[in-house]
């Protein structure tokens, strides 16, 4: 069984590990790598599911120390640390989020784009030299 400062200090690595990945995720949807992206991404679940499961033990020794009322001090520094690496991911979930919704944005803009070129493609003038839709497939009136 580990102690409270080595799980702390676990947790802290797979932390690190988790920014470590969250960078490469940001370079990955800048550069539209979908292929690595995916990949990267079942990497991402797993590092999640280990901090998960070090979490839960580490809540599990961490309230057996309070009731015992014997913490250390280098339990709490490991704890602010732990926060801190916290911190920096939701950061750069935040960051990778923005990325995403800004690759989005960009995409419906192109699309756009292309349906008024399409558009303007299809017009067409009347009598009085005004632009009007085209009309496809007319007949030939006698």
């Amino acid at each position: 069984m580990q102690s409270l400062p080595s799980m702390l200090d676990s947790q802290i690595a797979h932390l690190e590990n988790l920014a470590i990945l969250l960078d490469k995720e940001l370079h990955l949807i800048s550069s539209r790598n979908a292929e690595e992206l995916m990949a990267l991404l079942t990497e991402k679940e797993r590092a999640l599911d280990s901090i998960q499961s070090i979490d839960s033990e580490i809540k599990h020794h961490y309230h057996a120390q309070l009731s015992a009322e014997e913490r250390p001090d280098d339990v709490q520094e490991r704890l602010d640390k732990a926060q801190k690496s916290l911190e920096q991911c939701q950061y750069l979930t935040q960051i990778n989020q923005k990325a995403v919704e800004q690759g989005q944005l960009r995409l419906t803009h192109l699309r756009n784009l292309m349906l008024e070129v399409r558009a303007k493609e299809s017009l067409t003038y009347d009598k009085k030299g005004k632009p009007s839709g085209g009309k496809l497939g007319s007949g030939i009136s006698a």
